[in-house]
């Protein structure tokens, strides 16, 4: 098992914003020299937390949804037979909705 530094407050907030300003994830690893799994991880549990704490009661009444489709690691085809059905290859679609708040 990878064990994965837990980053301090300050630089948790620094690497959320470099992400937010629109820099890819490689970009903290440079600018802090902290992992990319580390960033990774850090960014998934901040979305977690706001989004738990952030989506709630919604009074949606029009929702717009699409779904964009991508691989992972290889096409569907290619997958190694060790790998078939593992989470991380293959197909991946990615789900967005939007509600307009008429």
């Amino acid at each position: 098992m990878v064990s994965m530094k837990r980053l301090t407050d300050t630089q948790g907030s620094q690497v959320i914003a470099f992400v937010c300003e629109g820099n890819s994830l490689r970009a903290p690893v440079r600018l802090t020299g902290i992992s990319k799994n580390t960033i990774t991880k850090q960014l998934g549990d901040a979305c977690i937390d706001y989004q738990g704490q952030t989506l709630r009661n919604l009074k949606c009444k029009r929702i717009q949804c699409t779904e964009t489709w991508s691989f992972v690691y290889t096409w569907e085809k290619n997958v190694p037979a060790e790998k078939n059905g593992e989470f991380g290859y293959g197909a991946d679609w990615t789900w967005t909705a939007i509600d307009n708040q008429d």
